[in-house]
């Protein structure tokens, strides 16, 4: 505490032991510059460790995204490549029930007798 708040206190009634014990208490309780200084120091760097956790973990789950994002297209390509084979067996399985519905029909107009 400065002299000129010692008398600033002396001035408005505080007594001399009154002054020591506050600028005791002052001297014991407030931070200086100094820890302050210290404790900004100590939380830029935990800001610093903390954000660079933070960019390795954005990183992991960008890359485990990318992976099921690579799973779900590779599944997307084998159901289009069995939607694509099942769309040609139901054509040929229909090309062949057409042909032999035509085939029973011509026979049938074979033998149906004639007026």
């Amino acid at each position: 505490m400065g002299a000129s708040a010692v008398l600033k206190l002396q001035k408005v009634g505080f007594t001399a032991e009154q002054v020591e014990a506050l600028a005791d208490f002052m001297d014991t309780q407030a931070a200086s510059k100094a820890d302050l200084l210290k404790e900004t120091s100590t939380i830029r760097s935990d800001l610093a460790a903390t954000t660079a956790e933070l960019k390795a973990e954005i990183a992991d789950v960008k890359a485990e995204l990318k992976a099921e994002i690579a799973e779900v297209r590779t599944s997307i390509e084998l159901v289009k490549a069995s939607m694509e084979l099942l769309r040609r067996d139901l054509t040929i399985k229909l090309g062949g029930m057409l042909v032999v519905a035509v085939g029973i029909l011509l026979t049938a107009i074979r033998y149906l007798p004639h007026p």
